[in-house]
Order: C-alpha cells, then structure tokens, then sequence
C-alpha cells in the first residue's frame, strides 16, 4: 500500500510563503496531478514529497509510514525530471539499470528488470545506444523506465513532457496513462498544462497561491469548479463571467437576461457559463461579434456582452462576420454561480 497522506504542510522561503498548510490524501495507486501556473507552489509540493525540500511545518506520510523526516533514498519513491536527467556517458542498458546497482541487487535480477521496463517502454531495442544517440523522446522513455525498473511504492513526475513537441506529447500521454495503470503504483504528476492534467488524471489538485483551491476528478473540476479562479483557469477557452444582480421575483438579471439562481445566497453573484454551453438562439443574451475564429471542428466568437469580452464555441457550420448581433443562450443546467467577494462557488 502507497497511500500518501499530507498532513498541513507550509513551507517558507525566508519571508515568502511557498506553501500554505497544504492537507491532502492520495489513495494508493491513484494517479494524481499537482495543476497550476508557474509559481503556484506544486514543485515545491512534490520536492517536499521526494525529500528534495524540508516542510518548515506538517508531516508527509507514505504508505503508513512518517517520512519527512527520511531521506529520498529511504521513502520507497522514484523521480522523473522535466529534463530527464539520462546520464551521457552511460548506454541505455546502464542508465535504467543505474538506480539498481546502487541498490546492489544481482546481476540476474538488474537484467531482468532493465529488459523488462524497456519492453514495456518500447525501447529494448535502444539498449546499447548511448543518450546522445536518442530524440527528446526517446530520452524521456529512458528516464521513465529507470524510474519503473526501481518497482518503487512512489513515482513522482515534475512536468516531463514539456520539452517534447506537440505530437510526440500526445504520443507519451497516452503511453504514460496505459503503463503506469499497469505497473499498479502511485503516481503524483505537477503540470501546468490542463490537457494533460484532464487527460491523465484520476484526480487533479488544482493550486493557487501555495493553496489546494479543489481536488476532485477531471470531470467534477470542469463541470463544477469549487471557486471562480478554478473555472477562469481550466478549460480553452475558460468560463464566462458577468454580474448578476436577484431581482424582486428572486430572479437573477444578467446582462438584461432574466435567470432563475440560487435562493438566500445575496443580491449579487456572478453568473459562469462555459463557451460550448451556449447556442444562438432566441431570448438569449445580446452580443455583438468581435472576432470570429472558425477551428475546423468548430468556431470560437469573441463577443461583447454588457461592455464584456464574452467567448461562444459554435458550430462549425455557423455564419458570423464581425459586428453581427448574436443572442447566445445558456444551457440552464450548465450555469454556475459565484460569490463575487471570495470567489467560491454557490453550492
């Protein structure tokens, strides 16, 4: 069992606070993704789960046991770095193999795990090439075979696609997803990028701030963001916002649309709709077309509703030139509410 259990964990840089008591529990073999912009605090989290930072406070627990404490060598973990950290001077035999023969483990038992995580990574062809002979992705199948070849409680991955380019991205992801659900260990897996936080995940934390704002599965973060910053955040394009002001049939008026919201929640709110939510169709919200963007599948209209920039996905059938007069509607079961003074969502 690999369960981690982060228990109010802060971490301080002189007078910068990186990280705000952060509590979290990763159920063992989940996958989970640390997601946020640069900054936000989830390579300081997972440095702090390696034993490669020191919590200024809290505990990191894995598999039953306090290990904060420790050193990396001794918590049952295997890192995989954004630059893939594949030794030169070593073959790809010896690289997978390096962690093993510091383990001092026999000659037998170190090539059998070597072929077996480069068969599973689709390199045991590469064996006896050296790493200046290899493309970023192959480099990047060495480093996560290394990892595997360890059979370790923990793999930890600090963003380590982001060096390879858009195809060979796509490739990996689903590579990654398939084989670490087979080697059945826990994963934790910082990103910054949203298609692969939504694609990999089993669930993802999204931070904010040196804050966990929600950790729940992809499809509960997109569909029911637990605060404002959540939905501005995921999803290309993000979520529409405008004020709602409750009308005296308890109604909530935006932008001169007439909703039915929340009851006992305030006078003001913030209305969110997601871009494909909404269609052109009568008695909706009155926009006027700003730029029109047709993408093949569909085309993204950046509007103006109410004085605000207000972004519609369509059908890629659809004819809008700049300046049209649209009325989008939002689907009534895909509308969320936001309290405009902290943010959360109206639940």
């Amino acid at each position: 069992m690999a369960e981690i259990a982060i228990k109010s964990v802060a971490k301080s840089f002189g007078a910068f606070r990186a990280l705000q008591s952060i509590d979290l529990t990763i159920a063992d073999q989940e996958f989970m993704v640390l997601l946020g912009a640069s900054g936000c605090g989830k390579t300081t989290l997972l440095r702090i789960i390696a034993g490669l930072e020191t919590p200024t406070e809290g505990e990191v627990w894995i598999g039953g046991r306090r290990v904060d404490r420790l050193p990396p060598r001794e918590r049952g973990i295997a890192m995989v770095f954004q630059n893939y950290a594949v030794f030169p001077h070593l073959t790809v035999f010896e690289n997978i193999a390096f962690g093993l023969r510091m383990k001092k483990l026999p000659q037998a038992e170190v090539v059998r795990r070597v072929n077996g995580t480069a068969e599973l990574m689709h390199i045991e062809q590469l064996l006896k090439r050296y790493s200046g002979q290899l493309s970023g992705g192959q480099r990047q199948r060495v480093a996560v075979a290394r990892a595997l070849a360890m059979e370790p409680d923990v793999i930890l991955m600090d963003e380590p696609l982001s060096n390879l380019d858009a195809l060979l991205r796509l490739e990996m992801r689903a590579e990654l997803k398939g084989v670490l659900a087979g080697s059945k260990t826990t994963t934790v897996y910082v990103t910054h990028d949203q298609v692969e936080a939504m694609s990999l995940a089993d669930r993802i934390s999204v931070m904010n701030g040196g804050r966990i704002v929600q950790a729940a599965s992809p499809v509960e973060v997109y569909r029911n963001p637990a605060a404002r910053f959540v939905g501005s955040f995921i999803g290309s394009p993000p979520m529409n916002f405008l004020p709602a002001t409750r009308a005296s049939d308890g109604r909530y008026q935006v932008a001169g649309l007439s909703l039915p919201g929340p009851a006992g929640v305030g006078q003001l709110l913030e209305f969110a709709i997601r871009p494909e939510d909404l269609s052109m169709a009568p008695g909706g919200l009155s926009a006027v077309a700003r730029v029109v963007e047709p993408l093949g599948a569909h085309t993204l209209v950046t509007t103006e509703v109410d004085g605000a920039l207000f972004r519609a996905v369509l059908d890629s059938d659809v004819r809008i030139s700049p300046g049209d007069e649209l009325s989008l509607l939002p689907k009534p079961d895909r509308v969320r509410w936001f309290h405009p003074e902290s943010g959360n969502a109206v639940v």
